[in-house]
């Protein structure tokens, strides 16, 4: 009982707290119990504390929200990366899902349960995203040799001088001929069988009114004795686009288109590309 006594006198027993001013005003005198002072020292620690806190927590969470902000870009761009992917892997199978090149071409557009290590993703998607789109490029390459390589028929008709030497209808000499005769009636569609770009549309002494395209990777085709050009030199032309009315201009003895295709600055035998589907 007399300890507890003593205890409690101790703590009660008020401090004098002496404030001297450095001016004339007079000092003053605040007398605090001991356990207000103990009170007070603790009430400041527990704050400095709580503030250390709080700052350091902060800190922490402006962290997480930058690595977050990071991460999400990370995920974005990935996740845009795997769209691009899917869609090169659709475009894929659609296209080897088919049963010929000329379909292909034409139809052509140009388990890790655990944590993902990113860096390695990334560059595993690079990868692929190189190889897709070397794959795609020579897709594109091929869609354009394909459009610039003639086939089908011109007009619809039947093959009445063949390519190679033969006996000339109206001079009876023997000659080379460099294309084939198309027989059809007059005024009857002259089509392009490749895309590219007229390079003369006029008129010829032997062959009448000629229409001649240009259409890259070294082909170029022409269509003699028309009787109309439909188009004008530096057209753009499309395969199946009309480009002329047939007729019998020039030397000839009837109606019909002379058909020929070059190819690098020689002339071939059509035959085998009209043949093409």
């Amino acid at each position: 009982m007399n300890r507890r006594r003593m205890f409690l006198k101790r703590i009660l027993t008020p401090v004098t707290i002496l404030l001297v001013p450095h001016g004339r005003t007079r000092s003053v005198s605040i007398r605090v119990p001991v356990v207000a002072i103990a009170a007070s020292v603790c009430l400041f620690l527990t704050g400095t504390a709580f503030v250390v806190s709080v700052s350091i927590r902060a800190v922490e969470y402006q962290r997480m929200q930058e690595r977050l902000s990071i991460v999400s870009a990370q995920f974005h761009e990935m996740k845009e990366t795997m769209l691009s992917l899917k869609q090169a892997e659709r475009d894929f199978r659609k296209l080897f899902s088919l049963k010929s090149k000329t379909s292909v071409l034409e139809s052509a557009d140009p388990g890790d349960s655990g944590s993902l290590d990113m860096e390695v993703l990334r560059e595993q998607i690079e990868a692929a995203v190189q190889s897709v789109s070397e794959i795609r490029s020579y897709i594109a390459e091929q869609k354009d040799l394909h459009l610039a390589t003639p086939f089908g028929w011109p007009v619809a008709g039947r093959i009445s001088s063949s390519y190679g030497y033969r006996t000339h209808p109206v001079s009876e000499e023997r000659k080379f001929h460099t294309g084939v005769d198309i027989s059809v009636s007059s005024d009857s569609e002259v089509k392009a069988t490749a895309d590219g770009i007229v390079s003369f549309a006029g008129w010829t002494e032997n062959g009448g009114i000629v229409v001649v395209a240009e259409h890259g990777h070294g082909f170029r085709t022409a269509y003699a004795h028309n009787r109309k050009a439909l188009v004008r030199v530096g057209q753009r032309i499309a395969r199946g686009e009309v480009i002329a009315m047939s007729g019998s201009t020039g030397v000839s003895t009837g109606p019909h288109v002379h058909y020929e295709i070059w190819k690098n600055g020689h002339p071939t035998d059509p035959a085998g590309y009209l043949a093409r589907r």
